[in-house]
């Protein structure tokens, strides 16, 4: 008889932003399956088997989690933030889809998590408070061009954007295309937001001018929020915070 898989999100780093829910199933598991830096994060219980994999094998872990599954496990498949959002949860429902009589009778749970951009948000304070999207700067599964049209559109829209992985030491020029391109789409004076491992001991909070703005102030544990048009920096009560106003392109009600 098939067991069940779970797909878990752990947020963003810290253990005190894992939901209850995610925490009873990680508890029940007879199997965790996840990238080691994020079974890292667990303390798991006593007769857990841990599976552990490297980065850029999503696919495998996948296939291996479901595998587990059909074998009667109790599968957990653990990832950072939400399993939605550039995450596990696409990889599992490839494998599914590529090979659907394999996994048909495996039960499939979708656990979310608090999201890198909504962590980041937070500690910034409310520059997603009108209409926003999130674009993940990584080429490795998709094309660059596609990355630069999103961009471009989304700046012409002008939506607040959220961009995940910026910088990495294989991708070392990718966000400073970004930033190029920005400059020649929007005016200088955009609030740009740097949110390094939020809710971790690491964590680096940055707000500050397009003009200001140097490639190097991101890598891959980097969420940067690029302001829309109307985002604001404001000062309170000795803390600096960048927000998006609600209201757009109305007469406010007297």
């Amino acid at each position: 008889m098939s067991g069940s898989l779970s797909i878990v999100g752990l947020g963003p780093g810290s253990e005190a932003q894992v939901t209850p829910e995610a925490t009873q199933v990680l508890m029940e598991a007879t199997d965790i399956v996840g990238y080691g830096s994020y079974i890292d994060r667990l303390t798991p219980q006593r007769f857990v088997v841990l599976h552990r994999s490297g980065n850029g094998v999503e696919l495998e872990r996948a296939r291996e989690a479901l595998n587990l599954a059909v074998d009667g496990k109790k599968v957990a498949l653990v990832t950072s933030g939400d399993p939605g959002v550039f995450a596990m949860a696409a990889a599992v429902f490839e494998a599914v889809d590529a090979q659907p009589k394999a996994w048909a009778s495996v039960e499939i749970r979708i656990l979310p998590g608090i999201t890198a951009l909504l962590a980041a948000a937070a500690r910034v304070g409310a520059p997603i408070g009108n209409d926003f999207c999130a674009i993940n700067l990584s080429d490795n599964l998709k094309p660059w061009a596609l990355i630069e049209k999103r961009l471009r559109l989304a700046v012409e829209a002008d939506f607040v954007i959220a961009c995940y992985n910026p910088r990495s030491r294989a991708r070392p020029d990718g966000f400073a295309r970004v930033l190029t391109l920005l400059r020649q789409h929007t005016e200088s004076k955009r609030i740009i937001a740097f949110a390094r491992a939020v809710s971790t001991q690491h964590e680096q909070i940055k707000a500050i001018l397009l003009e200001d703005c140097r490639p190097e102030m991101a890598d891959m544990q980097t969420l940067v929020l690029i302001g829309n048009s109307a985002t604001r920096m404001i000062e309170q009560n000795g803390k600096r915070w960048v927000y998006t106003p609600r209201l757009v392109g109305l007469r406010k009600s007297q």
